[in-house]
This record gives structure tokens, C-alpha cells and sequence, in this order.
């Protein structure tokens, strides 16, 4: 078999990932909502900016439980180009990278060569691309992860020196600060380094408890409020939702796990490959125990992602001296990826448009919905909060939150129906009037005070009666 065919491999993979890539580039300042949680994080970001409560009291209509760097961090580059969700889609597009060029980074130190190095980076932002819609979504998911491979690289280079072991430790304390489901990687790399280095491992354990205590210090002195009870949100835990992730992430992975069992047994007695398997199995069990809860999605994956795309890097390394294996290897490993694009098959994707214009249709949809929200003055409520952001409203309601809250018997919705009966809202959109968010109770009192104006792509907007 001819020695350029797992180089064309990757020369192709890379092309169709910098093709997409710069689609999604081309899409990071339009105005068209991506995900819930883009005007979520937006609205926190300008609360930090602006010095308003970041962490809502309890008992209101608004929560957070997310830690509170990625606000900062959003909410600065937000302030100088003038939107926060643009910032911080902005930042998850260069953080996919800086993760994507971490991998390739880590590998070449635990002595990779370039083209298994560069295969394993790219499968892993052709993962993110197929199976997951966060590359360039305002969430601060792929942002902490870039922080923490940062940490992992400091860790990894040799010969490894205490200040190196301390700087690492602090990058995974700060990534866990930026988002609280980062414990995956820290975790594997204190028991490998227990192996591997017990001398450093007491530096990086050490380092890390004090710098968790004195972040956890630092937020209760500056927020009044301890931050394990902010993250600690009323969230229900459903059997089908643990079903359907586990089963995405079993289409994205399933390839790289036993590619990763595959490598363990051929090189068990290397510390790299060991790495490798402690902390994809400590990802794995981390990401199972998020897995069930109500609105978790994939990202909860992202650390096994990272762990699987390492491992895949070490076997193709292993695997270099032998053409055919290569190859196969290199194929097997595609088949999840065009699985996953088998199953979301979109015909768009066919079209000039798609890749010229895209996001036209959405963008004049949703500009159209901004403007009906600001031609109506006074309060609106929005489920996506991206169109009352966009549309200068004041954030007035977390929708999902405050659902989960309902339905967890955590809070009243009295309040919340005593304000619909009274017309307080002047505009109302929610995503859907029959699979609705925040029970029964709402959605018969939205009904009998609110008429439909409009239902459209971006949900059902309402009016008072």
C-alpha cells in the first residue's frame, strides 16, 4: 500500500475540517440564536460587566450556577466589539482551536510524530463538528478546556520541575472556575503522577487543594455566597435522558474505545498509554454521573473526547510502521464520524447557499422576531434568551431554570402566574406551547391572559389578551 495513503488521509480530514470551520466562522455575528444558553451566558456577562447581581438571591425568576470566570472573560471582550454573545462565540471558535492544538501539542511530547499527532487533533474537531453543535456557541465548555490543557501540557514536559507542577495545577483550578464539570482531567493526572512521580504528585495535589480552597475563599468574600450551593441547582435526573447521551456518545466514541483498549494491552507498560486509559475511564465515569440530568448535553463528553483523541495518537504512532494498518486504522476510525453525519444528513448541505450564505433564511427570521420583541415596549419574557438580549429587553426570566425548580418542588410558581394573570409581560416567546417548560399551572394561566401572535423558527410569540 502506497506510503502517501494515510497522509492523504489526514490532508483530506483537515480539508473538510477547515471547510466547516470557516463556515462557522462566517456565522459567529449573525443574529440568529444557536442554543439557550447563548443569551444566558450573555445576560450574566453583562452583569459582571456592570456590577449587577451576578448571583441572583434565591427565590426569584433568575439563577446562576455556573462559576463566574467566564462572565469576566466574555464579559470584557463583549464590552470593547458591543455584544456578549458574539464574544463569546468568538471565544469558543479560538478555544475548539487552542484545545484541537493542545492535543497535537501533547502528543508530540509523549513523542508522537506530526501526521498521527495532527489525525488525532482533527478527529477530535471533527467530533465537535458532527455529533455536537459548541464550536462557536456562546459557552464557556470548550473555553475551560483549553485553559486546562494548557495545564496539561505544563505537566507533561520534562524534566518536570515543581514551579511547572504548580503553574499546571493552577490552570486546572482555573479552568474548573471558568466551568465546574472540568474534574476529569486534574483527577487522572494526580493518580498518574502517584505512579509515575510521587514527588510531583504531592506539588500538584497539594497546589490544587490550596488553590480550590482559596477560590471557593475568594468567591464567598466577594459574593457573600458559597459557590457549591450556587452550582448545586434543582435539576430532575431522567433514565432517558442518561439513555440518549450515553448512546451519542457511545456513536462518537465507540471506534476510539477500542481503538484505547486496543493500546492499552499492547503497551500497558507505558506511562503515556496509561495515561491515556486513567483518564479516559475517569472521564467516562465522571461524564455518567452528569449524564442523566434534565437539559445535559454532550459536553459532558468533552474530556472523554480529548482522553480518546490522545490515545488514538499514540496507537496511529504505533501503528506507523506498518502501511495497511495505518490505513485501516485510519478509516475505522472515520466511521462514527460519517455515522453521525448519516443520521443528522441535512440535503442543504448540498447547496451553494449552505456554504455562501449561510444561516440567510434563520438570520431574517430571527431579525424580524427582534424586531416585533422591541416594537413592543415594557418587559418580555423570552425562553430563547437570545432574542430579548438582542432586542435591548432586561433579562426577566431563566425558563429552564426556574422550570426545573418547579418542578422539583424547590419553588412556588405563584409569583410567576400572579404576574402572567396580570399582563406584566408585554411580549412573551416560548419555545413551545405543548412541551413546555415550567408545568401545567404556567401554561394555563399563560393561556387564558396571553394570545398567540405569531408562532414561527424561533417559537411561539404571544401577546396580552
Amino acid at each position: 500500500m502506497s506510503r502517501w495513503a494515510f497522509p492523504g488521509i489526514v490532508a483530506l480530514l483537515g480539508l473538510v475540517c477547515t471547510t466547516t470551520l470557516v463556515r462557522v466562522a462566517a456565522t459567529l455575528f449573525l443574529h440568529v440564536p444557536l442554543d439557550p444558553n447563548e443569551g444566558w451566558n450573555a445576560y450574566h456577562s453583562v452583569a459582571a460587566m456592570s456590577g449587577g447581581h451576578l448571583y441572583p438571591s434565591p427565590g426569584g425568576f433568575l439563577f446562576n450556577n455556573y462559576p463566574p470566570l467566564s462572565f469576566y472573560i466574555v464579559g470584557t471582550l463583549g464590552t470593547l466589539i458591543g455584544d456578549h454573545i458574539f464574544a463569546g462565540r468568538l471565544i469558543s471558535f479560538l478555544a475548539t482551536l487552542a484545545v484541537a492544538g493542545g492535543i497535537f501539542a501533547a502528543l508530540r511530547i509523549m513523542r508522537a510524530d506530526l501526521l498521527p499527532a495532527l489525525f488525532a487533533a482533527l478527529l477530535f474537531v471533527a467530533g465537535l463538528l458532527v455529533f455536537t453543535d459548541y464550536v462557536g456557541m456562546d459557552d464557556p465548555q470548550l473555553l475551560a478546556h483549553a485553559v486546562a490543557i494548557g495545564g496539561l501540557i505544563l505537566l507533561l514536559k520534562e524534566p518536570r520541575v515543581a514551579r511547572f507542577v504548580v503553574a499546571a495545577a493552577f490552570a486546572m483550578m482555573f479552568a474548573g472556575f471558568i466551568k465546574h464539570n472540568l474534574i476529569a482531567l486534574p483527577v487522572a493526572m494526580a493518580a498518574w503522577l502517584m505512579i509515575y512521580d510521587r514527588g510531583n504528585a504531592a506539588w500538584f495535589v497539594g497546589s490544587g487543594i490550596a488553590f480550590v480552597l482559596a477560590g471557593l475563599t475568594i468567591f464567598q468574600l466577594v459574593y457573600g455566597i458559597g459557590l457549591l450551593g450556587q452550582l448545586n441547582s434543582a435539576r430532575l435526573w431522567s433514565g432517558a435522558v442518561f439513555g440518549e447521551n450515553l448512546t451519542r456518545f457511545l456513536l462518537w466514541s465507540d471506534v476510539s474505545l477500542f481503538g484505547l483498549a486496543t493500546l492499552f494491552l499492547l503497551g500497558r507498560r507505558d506511562r503515556y498509554v496509561a495515561f491515556c486509559a486513567i483518564y479516559a475511564a475517569i472521564s467516562v465515569v465522571v461524564g455518567a454521573a452528569f449524564a442523566g440530568g434534565a437539559g445535559v448535553d454532550l459536553n459532558i463528553w468533552f474530556d472523554a473526547a480529548i482522553a480518546l483523541a490522545l490515545g488514538g495518537g499514540l496507537l496511529f504512532q504505533r501503528l506507523s510502521t506498518c502501511a495497511w494498518l495505518s490505513v485501516g486504522g485510519a478509516f475505522a476510525y472515520t466511521i462514527p464520524l460519517l455515522a453521525g453525519l448519516w443520521l443528522d444528513w441535512n440535503s442543504d448541505w448540498l447547496t451553494r447557499d449552505y456554504w455562501l450564505h449561510p444561516f440567510a433564511e434563520e438570520t431574517a427570521s430571527a431579525e424580524a422576531d427582534i424586531a416585533f420583541l422591541k416594537s413592543h415596549d415594557g418587559p418580555a419574557l423570552c425562553e430563547m434568551l437570545s432574542l430579548c438580549y438582542w432586542a435591548g429587553k432586561r433579562a426577566e426570566v431563566d425558563v429552564f431554570n426556574l422550570g426545573q425548580a418547579y418542578a422539583s418542588h424547590r419553588q412556588s410558581d405563584a409569583t410567576l402566574i400572579h404576574l402572567i394573570e396580570a399582563r406584566y409581560f408585554r411580549t412573551i416567546e416560548f419555545d413551545s406551547l405543548e412541551d413546555f417548560a415550567m408545568g401545567d399551572s404556567v401554561r394555563q394561566a399563560t393561556a387564558r391572559s396571553y394570545r398567540v401572535d405569531h408562532p414561527g423558527e424561533n417559537g411561539v410569540f404571544l401577546l396580552p389578551r
